[in-house]
């Protein structure tokens, strides 16, 4: 149980546990470059997923450590081209009509040495390869990086995502396999309209990409909103946090707009306080707060002209950190069904503490807020 300090943390100490967060994903990048998602939970250890991996590369790559980030998307871009010919059979044969299992298609994660795990997974997710794209053009065009380093291996999450964009997959968080979901068309939506303006691809696949964002855009606007918000899938009422994703950064509903207005206001509503749920029936270690969502609603209300909110979220964040400065994966201070705790302790260990990914977006609306610290310090 985590009790908030009476005092508000002070910026130097939002700022140093931002030095902290960096240090913590260097520390356990692997030598191929992969960013485990947690070096110690039994569940994750020895993985790395390109949705997690994507957004901590975009904290490190604010905080101005290219070199770790180069190496991330390195390692993607190769676990990508290994696959090629997978990819392209894939292709060929959906465009045929062919029946195609969800075992055939790429997973979600890889060994960090970017092989297939031997563990069982609910491992066909689509999003992360669009968060990928959205990730590595973001990051080169901030560093002036040239984008052919990773060419081949954007060509390839291209074509995938053009054609199995809009085929039921597991969400961001490993469920509900049947279902489109509203996050994984913000992500994939953010990805390809990255990449189809960036010049990295030939002009066929360029013209390809940005089409195909604009149907993701059409198709979830007209099937993944009710009550005038974006909704967790298709057919569904209720939102998940991760939709906050669908405004900043991927842009499907641009910040202002009405959809992105209502899908903001009732995330805040229904799953925040200020640390941020998953959605109001998670039951994952009993369903406590995110750190990582609590930043992405806070980068949202930011974009959005609310700083005060902001740094109220990332204030909280950093006031669950360990003494040690490790974020978890979710914190247990207020619990939306506390009977299914126990379950999950028993099954996988305590939360995963750290997880990359909370040290990354710590990073990313740490930057939002202006409280990395100084560039001449970053380093010492």
């Amino acid at each position: 149980m985590h009790h908030l300090p009476a005092e508000p943390i002070g910026d130097d100490e939002l700022r140093a546990l931002a030095r902290r967060s960096h240090d913590v994903i260097a520390e356990h990048q692997a030598p191929s470059g992969a960013y485990p998602a947690s070096p110690t939970f039994s569940a994750y250890r020895g993985y790395a997923w390109y949705r997690d991996g994507a957004f901590t590369a975009e904290g490190m790559s604010r905080y101005g450590d290219v070199a770790s980030v180069d190496a991330f998307h390195d390692w993607a871009s190769r676990v990508l081209v290994a696959r090629a010919d997978v990819v392209r059979s894939l292709v060929a044969r959906a465009a045929a009509g062919e029946e195609i299992g969800n075992d055939e298609m790429l997973p979600t994660r890889y060994t960090l040495d970017g092989e297939v795990g031997s563990d069982p997974w609910w491992d066909f997710q689509t999003d992360g390869y669009g968060t990928w794209l959205w990730a590595v053009v973001t990051h080169a065009r901030r560093h002036g990086r040239d984008l052919a380093r990773w060419a081949d291996g954007i060509t390839v999450a291209t074509d995938y995502l053009v054609a199995f964009w809009n085929r039921p997959c597991y969400d961001w968080w490993e469920e509900h396999v049947a279902h489109r979901h509203g996050s994984t068309f913000g992500a994939i939506y953010g990805g390809l309209s990255a990449v189809a303006g960036a010049g990295v691809l030939d002009p066929v696949r360029s013209e390809t990409a940005a089409a195909t964002a604009e149907r993701v855009r059409q198709v979830a606007l007209a099937e993944c909103v009710a009550g005038g918000h974006l909704v967790k899938w298709v057919g569904s009422d209720v939102v998940d946090a991760s939709l906050a994703s669908c405004v900043v950064p991927f842009g499907l509903v641009p910040v202002g707009t009405a959809t992105a207005d209502a899908t903001i206001a009732t995330i805040r509503r229904d799953l925040a306080t200020p640390g941020v749920h998953r959605f109001a029936a998670d039951v994952f270690f009993g369903g406590g707060q995110w750190p990582l969502l609590t930043c992405l609603l806070g980068w949202n209300e930011l974009a959005a002209g609310d700083r005060d909110s902001a740094l109220e979220r990332l204030r909280w964040v950093a006031a669950h950190a360990t003494p040690d400065g490790l974020l978890p994966e979710q914190v247990d201070d207020h619990l939306l069904h506390p009977e299914h705790r126990a379950e999950w302790l028993e099954r996988w260990g305590t939360v995963a503490t750290p997880l990359l990914w909370s040290h990354g977006m710590y990073l990313v609306l740490a930057d939002e807020l202006g409280l990395l610290p100084p560039e001449e310090s970053r380093w010492s």
